[in-house]
């Protein structure tokens, strides 16, 4: 998956730009987004804070670690139990 051209800073700004009375056309013309980049970007950070916005990053990105070990957890059960089925 693609990562993101913006920092989580840049997003609240150009959020912050739009609730201060520019038309949100305009706004994504300006910074060369697309309109519904922008209401993701709403669902995702409207109302938050640069340091809650990186901390949600965070978390974000220790969940997607703890799933991959999950599931390579997983699959080693899955191989145990699949050897000690068989009968020698």
């Amino acid at each position: 998956m693609k990562g993101s051209r913006y920092s989580e800073e840049q997003i609240l700004r150009i959020l912050q730009e739009a609730e201060q009375g520019t038309s949100i056309s305009e706004v994504c013309r300006t910074h060369g987004i697309a309109e519904g980049s922008y209401y993701r970007w709403r669902q995702k950070y409207g109302g938050l804070d640069v340091s809650e916005a990186q901390r949600l990053k965070a978390l974000e990105t220790e969940n997607t670690q703890l799933k991959r070990l999950l599931d390579q957890q997983m699959l080693d059960n899955d191989a145990l139990k699949e050897l000690l089925s068989k009968k020698w």
